[in-house]
């Protein structure tokens, strides 16, 4: 694991501030308890193979070395106990031991008390070759060891612990990165659908237009040609911006765009105009706009279009709705996630063979003009 990571940091912690504390305990050990060269070399042996399993530890690399450590330790407390008569002998053993216990996958309450066993026994063996007190026997080769390695494996728990949920959060923290990288895509792809999709289905009614009036109007032809080119360009200059992060819709354009299209196809379209939303609400408004004119133009036989503006959003209803349930328009479906994480909420109704898509920001202080429900064929011009 990188180094840059929490654990990662958490591991150089250690080897900057407990290694040195654990080594300085290893060395006073064998300085202030060896009797001979034999003892001191059995002591320092052990004392090597507690440094050994720390750094390993502190580099979560434990179990490649754990058994060979651990074997080392306790041999260190055996030969500490029979041959040279040291209960600090223990100190490898209550290093080792500990680390490995909590990081085992299964039994590690059962191996928790067979390593404080191990020690009580190995402690007890004193008594086979010495006449010392038993009572100074027992203290300092059963009841110390095993208090010793039952406190710090005791320790150890709660510390793999807290290990397990650095990793926790180090995973959260990934998935998150992900998930926003996710979403973006999903805003990438949403405002590229809206931009091409919106753009070739008027450049289609354009040409189709174009191919009607070629033997009758060569020159609306001609207009409605450079019409298409210049909706050409403005798409791949909107696009490059989009891949850029600057794009930006402008509401009061998208409304004369709407309005040309459904002129141009036909359409009878009224705008109600009495306030404007925020410049961000602004931005998602005129996207909702875009993909509605799309939607109407695409699905819909509309006669009537009205489209109101008002200070907590917009309300665009169109007759021509089929008698049929709502379909399927992933546009407004990918929008309304959008606009419900700006603190507002889109709607889609279809009643009397009207269909109204409306985007609202609560939170906007609303006017006496509220969004409109769908209106009668009568009120529509």
């Amino acid at each position: 694991m990188s180094e840059t990571t929490t654990r990662g940091q958490l591991r150089r912690l250690n080897l900057l501030m407990v290694l040195p504390a654990v080594a300085l305990g290893g060395v006073l050990t064998v300085a202030l308890d060896a009797e001979t060269w034999v003892d001191g070399v059995g002591s320092s042996i052990g004392v090597v193979a507690a440094m050994v399993a720390f750094v390993a530890w502190t580099r979560g690399d434990l179990a490649r070395v754990a058994v060979p450590c651990l074997v080392v330790a306790a041999g260190v407390w055996a030969f500490g106990v029979l041959v040279a008569g040291s209960g600090k002998a223990i100190f490898a053993l209550s290093v080792v031991g500990p680390m490995m216990v909590p990081r085992l996958r299964r039994h590690r309450t059962a191996a928790a008390v067979a390593l404080i066993a191990f020690v009580a026994v190995v402690g007890a063996t004193r008594f086979l070759v010495t006449q010392d007190v038993p009572r100074d026997v027992l203290i300092e080769y059963v009841i110390v060891p095993v208090g010793v390695v039952a406190v710090v494996t005791g320790l150890m728990f709660p510390n793999k612990r807290f290990y397990d949920v650095v990793d926790e959060l180090e995973e959260s923290r990934r998935r998150e990165a992900e998930l926003a990288v996710v979403r973006e895509r999903v805003r990438f792809a949403s405002d590229l659908h809206d931009i091409q999709g919106h753009t070739l289905h008027v450049v289609k009614l354009k040409i189709a237009l174009a191919q009607k009036l070629v033997h009758r109007d060569p020159g609306r032809v001609e207009q409605e040609l450079r019409e298409i080119h210049a909706l050409v360009s403005d798409t791949i200059t909107q696009t490059k911006e989009l891949a850029y992060a600057q794009r930006r819709l402008n509401l009061s354009a998208e409304l004369e765009n709407a309005k040309n299209l459904f002129e141009a196809a036909g359409i009878d379209v009224r705008i109600d105009r009495d306030g404007d939303a925020g410049p961000h609400a602004n931005e998602l408004l005129g996207q909702v706009l875009r993909e509605t004119t799309t939607n109407i133009l695409r699905h819909a036989q509309a006669g009537q279009v009205r489209i109101t503006l008002t200070p907590s959003g917009i309300a665009i209803a169109n007759d021509g709705a089929p008698e049929s349930p709502l379909p399927e328009l992933g546009g407004l479906a990918a929008l309304r996630d959008r606009v419900a994480g700006d603190g507002g909420e889109l709607t889609v109704e279809q009643s009397d063979g009207w269909f109204l898509t409306a985007a609202t920001f609560p939170q906007s202080a609303p006017t006496a003009s509220s969004t409109p429900s769908a209106p009668e064929t009568g009120e529509a011009r």
